[in-house]
């Protein structure tokens, strides 16, 4: 992503942030931001858990899941955008922490999906050792950046608020309206910490 960056950059960090959320796509298959269309519908469109789940089941995208889309998409290039030629370390950073929060939610929520053959059923589940060493991954990032000289204790602080209050956030939202998580909110959690993170970033 951050190749693709500089690519890019060469006109303008607008095409620059396009340049590496495309990328992005290329790399994960999209795999957080279907998760993202999919939550979206899910809890914007369902009144119960019953039709919840169907529409998580459903390959379709609607009106929800769209707009949360574009929104997030914007959102990130905008962000990406307003950091200039400190976006490529910043999405090094953001990446290896947005994917934090998720982790922790496998441990805390139990797993609800009602497809038995769901692919995500089976990467879905955690323990203490694999939150430690997400944790781990993303304190090693902040260290990193804070000895290089390209953060802040002012960000580094606003980088941990963000990741803990997304984490409780997203895992009271799915508790109260599933009763636990499925791959397609860890996905849209992964997003929504991305998003907040880079905006730390900017606006510290």
């Amino acid at each position: 992503m951050s190749a693709a960056w500089w690519l890019g950059s060469c006109a303008g960090v607008v095409a620059g942030a396009f340049f590496a959320v495309g990328a992005g796509l290329l790399i994960t298959g999209a795999f957080h931001e279907d998760g993202l269309a999919d939550t979206a519908d899910a809890l914007g469109g369902a009144y119960d858990r019953e039709k919840l789940h169907e529409i998580l089941k459903d390959s379709r995208i609607g009106t929800f899941g769209a707009s949360a889309l574009v929104i997030v998409m914007g959102l990130r290039i905008a962000l990406l955008s307003a950091l200039g030629d400190s976006a490529p370390p910043a999405m090094v950073l953001t990446q290896a922490l947005a994917r934090t929060p998720p982790v922790w939610l496998m441990i805390a929520l139990p797993y609800v999906t009602t497809d038995p053959v769901s692919k995500s059923r089976r990467v879905a589940r955690a323990d203490w050792r694999q939150a430690l060493l997400a944790t781990g991954f993303g304190g090693l990032a902040l260290v990193l950046g804070y000895g290089a000289g390209w953060l802040r204790a002012d960000e580094i602080a606003g980088c941990v608020v963000t990741m803990m209050l997304v984490a409780a956030l997203c895992a009271w939202r799915f508790f109260v309206r599933a009763g636990g998580i499925t791959g397609d909110f860890l996905g849209a959690t992964e997003q929504i910490a991305e998003c907040g993170l880079l905006f730390v970033l900017v606006s510290v």
